[in-house]
């Protein structure tokens, strides 16, 4: 894109009962009215295929994480997060963002599956993975849950993914402004609150291309059909579909690349509308169009 190479690294693909829990409203009779989420997007029963991976882009000599998972090891609730053991750090070396090559970790929320690569196991100890690098949240996401009263879940999660990244002094906070805040060059932070109230899309720009990292304002393309549907974990659902509706109309149209931050390949597209909602129009890794 422009001069920024973007990859996918790949942790774990979810399992089949992520989709009803997380999006209880996409049934199969609604997810099967819109014919092209199969087969990439949901099975030919209407499950979801959803999947957990990081961002990982090159800017101007940067190397600049997006994300960074569920984690391994980690004491997890969710069966399915729940003392992981992926290949994720393998992906990520091979891709060339060895952790300690990497500049800045962008956290678009603070929740378990976007936060667990923050930290490994040293001993008894949970370090930054990342130790040359700056981790930026915005600071109405920090401030919400500093304020929060905690599950005890949550709270494991700051404690062995969070708290030991700021303890390292590696943690910075972003005033994100309506417009946005540049955090590197080519790359910033907009609101999109709902699913949290701090959480921010990621907006990349390179030569007069651009692309858009959702975070969770959009965890399933059948959300770009019925941008209606909230997840069963967003803070406030309603200001979740608007900000959704408000940035799938932005993009509609337009040349901007929608990547999903749980959609599984193909993960990038154009968002065109369709039937009073939108779709994906799915494009190819530069390399292999032709």
């Amino acid at each position: 894109m422009g001069d920024h190479t973007v990859r996918r690294i790949d942790e774990v693909a979810l399992p089949a009962p992520t989709g009803p829990w997380l999006l209880p409203g996409a049934t199969p009779g609604l997810v099967g009215r819109s014919p092209w989420l199969s087969p990439a997007f949901a099975d030919g029963q209407g499950v979801l295929r959803l999947a957990s991976h990081s961002f990982a882009v090159e800017v101007d000599g940067m190397r600049v994480l997006v994300d960074t998972g569920i984690g391994n090891g980690k004491p997890r609730a969710n069966p399915a997060w729940h003392d992981l053991n992926s290949d994720y750090e393998a992906r990520l070396r091979a891709a060339g963002f060895a952790p300690e090559s990497v500049d800045v970790v962008v956290l678009t929320h603070l929740h378990a599956d976007h936060v667990g690569w923050n930290t490994r196991a040293e001993g008894d100890a949970w370090v930054p993975t990342f130790p040359n690098a700056r981790y930026l949240t915005s600071r109405a996401e920090w401030d919400y849950w500093a304020d929060a009263d905690m599950e005890e879940a949550r709270r494991q999660m700051f404690r062995d993914s969070v708290h030991p990244v700021r303890d390292a002094g590696l943690l910075d906070l972003v005033d994100v402004a309506d417009g946005g805040a540049d955090v590197a060059p080519g790359v910033r932070l907009l609101p999109a609150p709902g699913h949290t109230p701090g959480q921010v899309a990621v907006a990349l720009s390179s030569l007069g291309e651009t692309a858009l990292i959702t975070g969770d304002s959009i965890h399933h393309p059948v959300q770009m059909a019925h941008p209606e549907l909230c997840s069963c974990v967003d803070v406030a659902p309603g200001l979740a579909a608007r900000t959704r509706n408000r940035l799938l109309d932005s993009l509609a149209g337009t040349s901007t690349l929608l990547l999903g931050s749980h959609f599984p390949a193909p993960t990038a597209g154009h968002v065109r509308r369709e039937g009073g909602g939108y779709r994906l129009v799915p494009v190819a890794p530069r390399g292999t169009r032709g």
